[in-house]
């Protein structure tokens, strides 16, 4: 396990180098921050003088070995836009999108699990055909477009809950949580629904699946062959090993969830990474941007990397051809 780990190690930081070179290279063409920063009224010696201050007269190389030099010891510079150390922005925004991710996933995981067992075992009753229906329309709603529609009925015509914002924030250390007011509780309900709709019937739709398949395997066969109770059978014996490569895509789905929550919390003002890069985007704040894509592809690598040593865990396959 060992080698397998070392091993997964390595690639993982040839991986996050790669990310971060294409990002940072890719972002230094998108556009010119000197514009943004110091406006259209600008004299071109302020704009050089800007330049070479910040570093964009040397080469995309220079630029990018400083910049790894830099994030080796937990700095990424300065942000173009606000003047002020990109760590401190993602440590300020990362909360939110963690939170927002969290419950997502397990309101996807603690709803798609039971109605994909459900269509499975039951998969020619009318309700199992309704929720079949249901996760069709699901996994086909752009995410935009459901949180609009989430935001029309419960906030505009019912006034239920906010249509934007985080509510109330409390500060426990450098950790800014909403879960201690009522009012960040209520703010968090419709993200986390928008964030959610899509895993969830993805979750349904691949449990359901693979459920399927293993009741027709021949050790389920052979388990009714015996008398053993039907309960016992779904749940003892096919569930189990249903859940296995459930576990990989609920892992890939969580970096998923991080990464690409951009859309949610831009529909609903979330002060979280992805409107954080968005705004970063449109002021081409190279920094920030740059920082943000090697953050996910770290979250990425960190998952994957769990979710591989937990199936050397649980599966004595691996272990006996001595790793993946």
């Amino acid at each position: 396990m060992l080698g397998m780990l070392l091993r997964r190690m390595v690639e993982s930081l040839i991986v996050l180098f790669a990310v971060a070179f294409i990002a940072f290279s890719l972002f230094s063409f998108i556009g010119d921050p000197v514009n943004n920063m110091l406006g259209q009224e600008a004299t071109e010696a302020e704009r050089l003088d800007m330049r070479e201050r910040l570093g964009l007269n040397d080469s995309v190389i220079v630029q990018f070995t400083r910049f790894i030099g830099r994030a080796v010891q937990g700095e990424f510079g300065v942000s173009y836009r606000q003047s002020r150390p990109v760590i401190d922005l993602i440590a300020e925004s990362l909360p939110a999108t963690l939170e927002l991710s969290f419950f997502a996933m397990v309101l996807a995981v603690g709803l798609g699990i039971p109605i994909g067992i459900q269509t499975a075992i039951n998969r020619d009753s009318l309700v199992s055909k309704a929720l079949m229906t249901g996760s069709l329309i699901g996994i086909s709603l752009p995410t935009f477009l459901a949180g609009i529609l989430l935001i029309m009925i419960f906030s505009v015509k019912l006034g239920w809950l906010p249509s934007f914002g985080r509510g109330q924030v409390v500060q426990l250390g450098w950790w800014g949580t909403g879960l201690r007011t009522w009012s960040g509780i209520k703010a968090l309900i419709l993200p986390t629904i928008t964030l959610a709709i899509f895993q969830m019937t993805l979750i349904v739709r691949l449990v359901r699946s693979e459920m399927l398949e293993v009741l027709q395997a021949d050790f389920i066969k052979f388990a009714r062959a015996r008398g053993l109770r039907e309960r016992l059978v779904q749940f003892g014996y096919a569930l189990p090993n249903t859940l296995v490569p459930v576990i990989t895509i609920v892992g890939l789905q969580l970096g998923s969830v991080i990464a690409f929550a951009i859309v949610t919390e831009t529909v609903f003002q979330w002060p979280g990474m992805g409107l954080l890069f968005i705004q970063s985007v449109t002021f081409a704040d190279v920094p920030v941007m740059a920082a943000y894509l090697i953050l996910i592809a770290l979250i990425f690598v960190v998952i994957n990397l769990l979710v591989d040593m937990l199936y050397y865990v649980i599966d004595p396959r691996l272990r006996s051809m001595g790793g993946l």
